[in-house]
């Protein structure tokens, strides 16, 4: 199982948390504003590092208090690991087996873990960022050396960025690593996607109950290799100030039942398009580690018919990962095995 026991401290509106999960279900239930949403947030960002709500820390920090705590004492098989995170404006803090790594990629390597909030039809209807860093999260996990190339092309991007302003004095040296790197993206983000597609189009047509499509498209025109759409580019890049042409600006087409998804499909269809995106991956990245993810469900019912819901727990139970649910009842998601159920009130929690 992914997380064993799970404690926080002084996050957000919880004074002092601590609570033993089960390997497959967990439900938190309770009335809106109760804590519950921000007790899943301090579990995903003891595995990411950040909040996935886009919170900066000053509001993650309980009022009146300096720093919050959170720590996880984690099952590999065999072997039992711990992380811990502590975060306060004097920066972050993390450790994994007690040891004090240089980047919150540790986390996410002991941690790996999805999340379906009520935001998530934004994979769907939002910009071409949500999509990358949903590409990037499969790449990171299966490709060995994805996140070294992906922190050197930004590198490269943010040089020649500042190049471009400066004129385009000194350029030359950043665009040939920005070529190479740029490759390196775009066959990683290609695999990754690739390696998904079926389980993907699968899951969407299920969900769905129509063809869906996943179709990648690179950041230039599929006619020129990148170099020459560099070239081609120039007197825009110039400018702009800034490169207009190349991976961060991928991004992956979704047609659904031959229209372009994110604007023909209603806000409830875009949620299972999504949810589909999200489980499709989790199921490729754990058969890829060969150990269940932790997959965090915040209001799974939320925009979602009876129906519609139902297929999409349908769906998270055959995933075979540690759930950790929200709910406001703790009866209308129809676990297959009893979970661990807990209350949160007023940020306390107790166990059901």
């Amino acid at each position: 199982m992914p997380i064993e026991l799970f404690r926080a401290e002084n996050f957000r509106c919880l004074e002092s948390v601590e609570f033993e999960l089960k390997p497959q279900y967990n439900l938190i239930y309770g009335a809106n504003a109760s804590g519950k949403t921000s007790l899943l947030e301090a579990v995903a960002y003891l595995g990411r590092g950040k909040s996935f709500r886009g919170a900066p820390v000053t509001s993650l920090i309980r009022h009146g208090e300096k720093e919050f705590v959170l720590f996880g004492k984690l099952q590999r098989g065999e072997r039992a690991s711990s992380v811990g995170v502590r975060n306060s404006r004097d920066g972050l803090e993390v450790r994994v087996d007690g040891d004090s790594p240089r980047s919150t990629a540790s986390l996410a390597e002991a941690l790996p873990l999805q999340i379906i909030d009520p935001d998530v039809h934004n994979l769907v209807s939002g910009g071409p960022e949500e999509r990358r860093r949903y590409l990037d999260w499969i790449a990171f996990h299966v490709e060995h050396d994805f996140l070294p190339s992906w922190r050197r092309f930004r590198r490269a991007l943010k040089q020649r960025n500042a190049a471009l302003r400066a004129g385009g004095a000194g350029i030359e040296p950043w665009n040939a690593e920005f070529v190479e790197l740029g490759l390196r993206m775009d066959e990683a983000r290609r695999a990754a996607l690739e390696l998904c597609t079926n389980c993907l189009e699968e899951l969407g047509t299920a969900m769905l109950g129509s063809d869906v499509r996943f179709e990648y498209r690179s950041g230039w025109t599929s006619e020129k290799t990148l170099a020459d759409a560099l070239t081609e580019s120039w007197d825009r890049d110039l400018q702009q100030g800034s490169t207009q042409v190349g991976p961060h600006r991928a991004d992956i087409k979704l047609v659904y039942d031959e229209r372009q998804a994110r604007r023909l499909v209603s806000r409830g269809q875009q949620k299972l398009l999504a949810c589909s995106m999200v489980l499709g991956a989790t199921e490729i990245v754990q058969t890829h580690l060969e150990r269940p993810l932790l997959l965090l469900l915040d209001d799974p019912a939320a925009e979602l018919d009876e129906d519609s819901l139902e297929r999409l727990m349908n769906q998270v139970f055959g995933l075979g990962c540690q759930v950790i649910a929200t709910s406001l009842s703790p009866d209308n998601l129809n676990f297959p095995n009893e979970p661990a159920t807990f209350h949160v009130k007023h940020g306390v929690l107790s166990q059901s």
